[in-house]
């Protein structure tokens, strides 16, 4: 029960295969309470079947939360603060690109598809920052997000999407600088490739997941468990001196530089 007595929200939950309900059914298990944003009606019809199957969902307060829109985002932290009067983690996993700035050649991204990704997939964790900080208190808390390894590594078909975890990182660095004062952590989680919704529109998918089986150190692929537990992790007091990292859970396949025999 590591997370016990602490209040964490969970944000881009679509289904039962994304990294976010991963996180979130790692964080029930150790104890902590949980609170949920969604982007629309279809996906709040998935998050509350999902919650039923844990308890219920009335037993967790649930928001609308479109990231483009200031005072959808204000909602939440003021929701939280009349709900709970405080938040100890925010598992911040929100990322969209416009599917034909993933598909077409990168020098062809669009203006706005440009705009669009590094909106909602980047600055929404500054807009989401500034409102949970107000929430931590003098104990401070814990913020994490997710990133991938394309920030580093030319991945096909990942674009657009690269450029926007690029900005997403350096945002991890700033802002663990100037929350830190305040006991206030913020790191990144890189994952893996993992079958999720969103992981559905990278062009190569099922062939990273094979080069991970075959060439990472521990040759095999990473789970949603894996991420979770690492973010149970970086929620907890265990992580009290952990800031300003980005932390690979991809059996070590960031190290490769090519592949190695069996």
């Amino acid at each position: 029960m590591l997370l016990k007595g602490k209040r964490a929200l969970v944000m881009g939950v679509a289904n039962q295969r994304s990294i976010a309900w991963g996180i979130a059914s790692a964080f029930h298990r150790e104890g902590a309470e949980l609170a949920f944003t969604y982007q629309n009606d279809r996906l709040k019809e998935n998050l509350d079947e999902l919650l039923d199957a844990v308890g219920g969902r009335n037993a967790f307060p649930t928001f609308p939360c479109d990231v483009q829109n200031d005072e959808h985002v204000r909602a939440v932290f003021e929701g939280l603060r009349d709900r709970w009067g405080r938040l100890d983690a925010v598992a911040h996993c929100i990322a969209f690109a416009n599917r034909d700035d993933l598909s077409r050649p990168f020098h062809e991204i669009s203006r706005s598809g440009y705009a669009l990704a590094l909106d909602i997939s980047a600055y929404s964790l500054i807009a989401v920052a500034r409102g949970a900080a107000s929430l931590m208190g003098d104990g401070g808390g814990s913020i994490f997000t997710l990133t991938y390894n394309a920030v580093e590594r030319v991945v096909p078909g990942y674009n657009v999407m690269a450029v926007a975890k690029a900005a997403l990182e350096t945002e991890v660095r700033y802002l663990a600088s100037e929350l830190g004062p305040g006991q206030v952590r913020v790191n990144a989680i890189s994952a893996g490739p993992i079958k999720t919704l969103a992981g559905s529109a990278v062009k190569g998918l099922t062939k990273l997941r094979d080069l991970t089986e075959q060439t990472a150190p521990m040759r095999r692929n990473v789970t949603q468990e894996d991420v979770g537990d690492v973010a149970v992790f970086l929620a907890s007091d265990l992580s009290r001196a952990v800031t300003g990292n980005v932390i690979f859970v991809d059996s070590g396949f960031h190290l490769m530089g090519i592949a190695q025999e069996s």
